[in-house]
């Protein structure tokens, strides 16, 4: 069954449940100028088409387009915004993609996962402080959605998908480049902010490191790609720090932003 995913991802009530979701969260149009509205017109004439693309493996998705976000630090947050028909099939890949993947993430990721939120995880660390942990690591991946190693990644995605067809069509979104003042620059790292995959697949590259975590015995809550240990003491956390730092970068080939991680 793992060898045919795409044929679920394109069944015909998984995608009419994807259109529902898209449609929900509303959103912008992408480089095609398709809004949510003219999109089941659009779709009637062209999704025959692209079903089949995806079907011989020809698909080739639409770059993104690049939105700007000023972060109240001063700071930017990159986001890319697919068409709605890229976002549709994305969709319909984490529908496909989350029941494979989620049951063996780690209880202490609380990030865009199914019957769970921030607040769980904010519970979670006070029960942590409660028992006597009060030192916390608190560790910020430097702009990780942008860093992403998709060699890395990919090699993730497939333990878990044989698919070869959903295997390449995934590595194509991720290589789909992004579109910026009419340019289309190509996208060799990273994964975009905006997209209904980018979450499933972030979850994915760091379960690596809460497996790590708990193979360390260490006690932490990760939502997405903010997580915070917590230890007993300063020379604990100190030593917690470095090489928690020294995994992440060597392993998972991301970056610690020094400047926002403190003890």
């Amino acid at each position: 069954m793992n060898h045919d995913l795409l044929n679920c991802v394109l069944e015909p009530a998984n995608l009419a449940s994807a259109w529902k979701q898209v449609k929900s969260n509303k959103g912008a149009p992408g480089i095609d100028g398709v809004t949510i509205e003219a999109y089941p017109d659009f779709a009637k004439q062209h999704w025959p088409s692209v079903r089949q693309a995806l079907l011989d493996g020809t698909y080739q998705p639409s770059p993104v387009r690049r939105h700007v976000i000023e972060k109240p630090d001063g700071g930017e947050r990159l986001l890319g915004i697919p068409t709605v028909i890229d976002r549709v099939i994305q969709q319909a890949i984490v529908q496909v993609l989350t029941p494979v993947f989620d049951p063996g993430f780690s209880p202490n990721s609380f990030g865009y996962r199914p019957a769970r939120s921030a607040h769980d995880g904010v519970r979670q660390v006070k029960q942590l402080i409660n028992r006597g942990l009060h030192y916390a690591v608190d560790v910020d991946l430097s702009k990780f959605f942008d860093t992403v190693n998709h060699d890395v990644l990919m090699s993730r995605v497939s333990r878990k998908v044989h698919d070869k067809r959903l295997l390449k069509l995934i590595g194509r979104y991720l290589r789909s480049g992004v579109m910026i003042e009419g340019n289309v620059y190509p996208t060799r790292v990273g994964m975009p902010q905006g997209g209904p995959l980018s979450p499933l697949l972030s979850n994915v590259v760091l379960d690596e490191l809460d497996k790590e975590l708990e193979y360390r015995g260490h006690c932490f809550a990760r939502y997405c790609d903010d997580f915070v240990i917590l230890v007993k003491s300063q020379r604990a956390g100190d030593r917690v720090m470095h090489s928690i730092t020294q995994f992440i970068e060597r392993k998972l080939k991301l970056k610690i932003n020094s400047r926002k991680s403190s003890l």
